[in-house]
């Protein structure tokens, strides 16, 4: 199983850039991921295990393990990309 999680804040400008990406993705990927939208600020005991320091951070994991990780604003090719590697 693959999951894709979102970390994210709401008052995180680069953050909001991202949105209408996550959603492209999760409507393309329905059923095909697991997509896990992450508030920093509600859920810090998660962001600290996984070791997230800036925000967006995007994780890919693959059997629980990280198999990728993405950090800022990224073109829709480069989570798509890193996704498909991980279903591969």
């Amino acid at each position: 199983m693959v999951k894709f999680i979102d970390f994210y804040a709401d008052w995180c400008a680069p953050c909001k850039v991202m949105t209408p990406v996550i959603e492209e993705i999760r409507k393309e990927y329905e059923g095909k991921i697991t997509l896990e939208e992450i508030d920093v600020d509600a859920n810090q005991p998660l962001t600290n295990q996984y070791g997230v320091l800036s925000i967006p951070t995007y994780l890919i994991l693959k059997d629980d393990q990280e198999v990728g990780r993405l950090v800022g604003v990224n073109p829709k090719a480069r989570l798509v990309e890193v996704i498909n590697q991980a279903l591969a």
